[in-house]
Order: C-alpha cells, then sequence, then structure tokens
C-alpha cells in the first residue's frame, strides 16, 4: 500500500533528523530524483525542521532578532512544503494520466498529495508522542495522558492510511479523478502582497 510506503519513508528522514537534532545540519537525500521516494523523504524533513523551527519560535524569551530570522525561516519552509505537495501531486498527475474515467467518476475534496501531506505531518506527531509517553522522569499521569493520545494517534494514522489508498485506487480505476489548483499564495508575491508592492 502505498501509504505504508510513504509512512516508512517519513519515519526514516524523522529518525536521522533526530540524529544530530538540529534545525541548521545539512540535508541529504538517500533517493534517486527520478523515484517518488525522493520527493517523499523531502517533503518529510521539510516538515520535520519546521516542527523544530516552531518549538524553538514558542520560547518565552526567545530575542526578538532571532525570533524574526526564524519567521522568515518558517515563511521559507512553509513555501518549500507546498512546492513539494505540487510535486507529488504531479508523480501521481502523471502516473494516472492514461486512466479512462468511468461515467460519474467524482472529485475528491482534497488531492492525494495534500492527504499525505496530512499523513507526513501526523508521522511526526506520533514520534514525539512517543517520545513523551516514554520520557524518563515525567509524571505517571504525564505518561498515561500521552499514552492516550498517542493510541489516537495510531487510530488516526490507521484511518488516514486507508483513506489515501481507497483514493489513488479509485483513481486509478476511474472512479475518481484528480483536479489540482496550482497555489494561489498572495502574501509571498510582489504584485499581490499591498506591503510588498508598496515598497517597490
Amino acid at each position: 500500500m502505498f501509504s505504508d510506503f510513504a509512512f516508512s519513508i517519513f519515519e526514516e528522514s524523522i529518525d536521522k533528523y533526530h540524529i544530530k537534532d538540529d534545525v541548521y545540519q545539512s540535508f541529504e537525500n538517500p533517493y534517486p530524483k527520478d523515484e517518488v521516494a525522493h520527493l517523499l523523504y523531502r517533503k518529510n524533513w521539510i516538515d520535520t525542521v519546521q516542527w523544530h523551527y516552531e518549538d524553538i519560535i514558542r520560547d518565552p524569551n526567545i530575542n526578538p532578532t532571532d525570533a524574526l530570522v526564524l519567521k522568515r525561516k518558517i515563511d521559507a519552509s512553509n513555501q518549500d512544503r507546498t512546492d513539494l505537495v505540487e510535486y507529488i501531486d504531479s508523480y501521481f498527475l502523471n502516473k494516472y494520466q492514461s486512466v479512462q474515467l468511468k461515467e460519474g467518476a467524482t472529485i475528491n475534496t482534497e488531492s492525494p498529495a495534500w492527504a499525505i501531506d496530512r499523513l507526513s505531518i501526523l508521522s511526526l506527531k506520533v514520534y514525539h508522542m512517543k517520545e513523551e509517553a516514554n520520557r524518563t522522569g515525567a509524571s505517571q499521569d504525564h505518561l498515561k495522558k500521552c499514552q492516550d493520545k498517542l493510541a489516537i494517534l495510531l487510530e488516526q494514522k490507521k484511518d488516514l492510511s486507508t483513506a489515501i489508498d481507497q483514493l489513488l485506487e479509485d483513481i486509478e480505476k476511474g472512479n475518481k479523478y484528480m483536479k489540482v489548483y496550482k497555489q494561489m499564495k498572495m502574501y509571498n508575491d510582489d504584485e499581490l502582497n499591498p506591503v510588498l508592492r508598496g515598497k517597490k
């Protein structure tokens, strides 16, 4: 199943990141550029680094100058994340381009790659909740609450994975079709963001 394949790559990315656990460490993709695994690994690495950016920026004692630099990194990361989702959707569009649609074929509420984006984020939630559910020195109450939350996250993983695999199967059989809207983000565009436009 594609969801199992994707989740295993997400786990590989997360484990690799946490060897150094440093948002400034260098990135190296172990998969060839012509494989979807390359996109999945890169996608999750972006998510993993941003997860830790978000932790750092919530430090109440962070230097305001450092916070602004970090905010800019988060903005850039969000753009990279969106770009990767579109690349992954392009992979699926190419893969299923010759599928003959059945009469009455319907469109899904989200594209496969945006559902996979949610699975990538979920893999991070599972990883860090496992850490908290087994954290040395934490109270029994804390451990119990985190174990309960972990159980819910794992149930969510099962449901989301099933939904992704069913969607891909429906697309492959012509029961559903993909329609991808390219990003319409306005805040990064010099012509669409009035603040940026005013400085030109």
